[in-house]
């Protein structure tokens, strides 16, 4: 059985317990392997908003424009599009981008940024983070999100299946508390908002893939796992701030076909990775959902076919860029922002 973290970013662990001596996982997990080579990667969030039923035309040219951009030879490595509608009843687009070179994605993005932020409604979120910053965690063998930049997975890792993994996952964590820094703040307000990142802010994407459960399998995960799923993500959507998480979207993948997958994800901004871990350990709505997960496992075995997986990311203040054009007050990291009376951010 493997560490979690590669060799080359191994060092004496002073900041964390990690797993007991002798800890056996009950189920195998894996992590995404990089090249040492590769230290840093880019995680670019695209979101355009709209109210309507139907997508405008405007949504359509941009999302079409993007499309050819990251084509280009600079463009991403890896290319994700889901959807969903957010808090405030707006129809949501977000195609995420992965680069595992740095300037190829700065002189990409220099360039498609400006195109894409061309109208309200538009945003985008990024993360350019050292690989000490964040961890990838898989039930499975089938790779997603920035894994696909690795292109290949360790054998099974030990530091999985203990509240606190994550945290004995992310390789910076060995010798660093990861503590939060000052909150978020706009920087340049207006209709175009930048928003000032915060030192160790946590991001999560964790996805559920269920292409290929069938009969009762599919029954029990769409009728029994789901629904409680979809309440935590509503709750953290509703009422997150209060619990440290500053924004949560829970998408469903679009396929290249234009059509949804049978795949989902939840994305959550956090104040702090120590704030994750405590919804995750202690909170009813997470609680309900491991229960949910734990009982469908236990029934089905080494049998299931749902495929499971993360990604934390625990980003320093200047690996990250905010920019929302026209948007509400609610959407991404404007929502960590404390309003004024005149209700403006």
């Amino acid at each position: 059985m493997e560490s979690a973290i590669p060799p080359h970013l191994a060092t004496d662990r002073t900041a964390a317990p990690g797993p007991r001596p002798g800890w056996q996982p009950p189920y195998p997990s894996f992590v995404a392997r990089f090249a040492p080579s590769v230290t840093r990667v880019a995680m670019a969030y695209f979101g355009v908003q709209y109210r309507s039923d139907n997508e405008p035309a405007i949504v359509r040219t941009a999302l079409a424009d993007l499309d050819a951009a990251c084509a280009d030879a600079d463009g991403p490595g890896r290319v994700d599009r889901a959807a969903y509608v957010d808090e405030a009843g707006f129809r949501t687009v977000v195609t995420i981008a992965y680069w595992d070179d740095p300037a190829r994605h700065e002189r990409w993005f220099a360039a498609v940024r400006p195109r894409w932020l061309r109208a309200d409604g538009f945003f985008v979120e990024v993360l350019r983070p050292s690989t000490a910053r964040f961890e990838t965690l898989f039930s499975n063998d089938r790779i997603e999100g920035v894994a696909h930049l690795a292109g290949t997975l360790s054998g099974e890792v030990r530091e999985h299946a203990y509240w606190g993994g994550a945290r004995d996952r992310v390789p910076l964590g060995q010798r660093d508390r990861l503590d939060p820094g000052a909150p978020p703040a706009v920087v340049d307000d207006g209709q175009r908002r930048v928003v000032r990142g915060q030192h160790n802010l946590c991001l999560i994407r964790s996805g559920q893939d269920w292409t290929d459960t069938d009969g009762d399998e599919r029954r029990m995960y769409l009728d029994e796992v789901e629904p409680v799923l979809r309440a935590g993500m509503d709750f953290l959507r509703d009422h997150g701030r209060a619990i440290g998480c500053y924004a949560n979207r829970y998408l469903r993948v679009v396929g290249a076909d234009g059509t949804f997958a049978d795949k989902t994800f939840g994305m959550s901004w956090w104040r702090s990775l120590a704030d994750l871990d405590r919804w995750a350990k202690d909170h009813p709505t997470h609680k309900a959902i491991f229960g949910q997960a734990m009982k469908y496992l236990s029934t089905l075995g080494p049998a299931a076919r749902l495929r499971l997986y993360h990604e934390v990311t625990v980003a320093a203040a200047d690996e990250q860029y905010f920019e929302y054009v026209g948007c509400h007050p609610g959407t991404g990291l404007l929502g960590a922002v404390a309003v004024d009376e005149a209700g403006r951010r």
